[in-house]
């Protein structure tokens, strides 16, 4: 396990703990200050509320928040003001959930103990989550224990600068360059201090951290709902490709993703058996592979609906650069040789490139496609990511599939 998992682990560790021993504090206090108060000393052994459901919950919907404003993102980023501010925002959060959901079923003779059990949970939270989480980074400065990294040095081969940077991301960790002057200078690119000395962040995010979780919590929700109601369109597709042609009715592909790692990409199989036995090649006007409901489901962008399994799976995202074949990637590379630096960013199912390009049949299309996905990487949002979704539902109605 790396040292950024393992910091990682620690904090979740540390949080589910913690919101364990919160609950049962706040429980507790219920029990002796209201429910004794209110309904007499023998209801405190049995409480008017449920016990293990919010005992259970609770610490899962915790870590959810927790996730969610970024916080596990980056272990090793953590400054005691930042970590303060973004622990007092997340246990305000977590008390006002836990009040509307939980507490306000509450029996209770005075109103204003409503208030009271909202901040005494806030306090609980707050005190009880920060503590171990600011021991936990203070050891872990003491003991220098620092995320893995590469350094790179320039050179003014720029084909092999970018395949040195291309094999770093294969490892996942964080890869820095050693900047010119006019870097410095200009301030063109994202300079940062690593011991003490100015590097390019090649693999910095253009989203805050909160940003990326959210994204990546939407990707989730969207594709596991998406995948269920559409389930009957999928038994019905199913259907109509195995009725048109012989052969299987998924068809897998290897494709580049994230860190430059291979994965299999699925769609409903769009054209015949081997129509790919040797050298990959794109598909033309007409092309005589493909089958007569592919063709029908390939205007409609139909046979993309699988590639929410992907997305599900972490493989790819809802807005992201399309993943490209390694064959196709070398020949893009002669012309762009900066294709890896969208590694850092996983795939999608659209993007800028797909709808101001269009279908890329040729080289020159994928390298232009390349460059609005760059575009895209260097101005990411969740605003343009919904922008960019309604973009391609005008795209996929007007049936502009190939």
């Amino acid at each position: 396990m790396t040292n950024y998992r393992q910091q990682q682990l620690k904090y979740i560790v540390a949080d589910f703990l913690s919101a364990l021993v919160v609950w049962l504090c706040f429980l507790s206090f219920r029990w002796l200050v209201y429910e004794g108060a209110t309904f007499g000393v023998d209801t405190i052994l049995i409480p008017a509320f449920t016990f293990w459901m919010p005992l259970c919950v609770y610490p899962v919907g915790c870590l959810i928040i927790y996730y969610l404003s970024g916080y596990y993102l980056r272990p090793f980023h953590k400054h005691f003001g930042r970590e303060l501010v973004t622990t007092f925002g997340s246990s305000v959060l977590i008390a006002l959930v836990a009040f509307f959901c939980i507490i306000i079923d509450d029996e209770v003779e005075q109103y204003e103990r409503y208030m009271w059990s909202l901040l005494v949970l806030f306090l609980l939270q707050f005190v009880i989550c920060y503590i171990p989480r600011v021991i936990i980074t203070a050891i872990s400065r003491l003991k220098h224990v620092e995320e893995e990294y590469h350094i790179i040095e320039q050179t003014t081969d720029e084909h092999l600068l970018y395949q040195q940077i291309a094999q770093c991301y294969r490892t996942g960790e964080e890869i820095y360059l050693v900047p010119r002057v006019y870097d410095i200078m200009t301030g063109a690119a994202h300079i940062v201090n690593l011991d003490d000395k100015p590097y390019v962040h090649i693999t910095a995010q253009h989203m805050s951290d909160m940003q990326l979780c959210i994204k990546r919590a939407c990707d989730v929700v969207v594709a596991g709902t998406m995948l269920v109601l559409l389930l009957p369109v999928y038994v019905v597709l199913a259907i109509i490709v195995k009725a048109s042609s012989k052969g299987p009715v998924l068809y897998r592909q290897e494709r580049i993703g994230l860190y430059g790692l291979p994965f299999q990409i699925l769609k409903f199989r769009t054209m015949q058996v081997h129509a790919e036995d040797e050298v990959p090649q794109l598909t033309e006007n007409d092309d005589p592979r493909i089958t007569t409901c592919g063709r029908w489901m390939r205007r409609y962008r139909l046979d993309e609906l699988p590639q929410l399994w992907n997305v599900l799976r972490g493989e790819m995202s809802l807005v992201g650069p399309r993943p490209e074949r390694a064959y196709f990637i070398r020949q893009i590379e002669q012309q762009a040789p900066y294709y890896c630096l969208i590694y850092k960013i996983r795939p999608g199912l659209t993007s800028w490139g797909p709808i101001r390009v269009g279908y890329t049949d040729t080289i020159e299309k994928m390298v232009e496609r390349l460059n609005y996905d760059i575009a895209y990487m260097e101005n990411m949002s969740i605003a343009l990511d919904i922008k960019i979704l309604f973009y391609t539902i005008r795209v996929i109605v007007d049936g502009k599939g190939k």
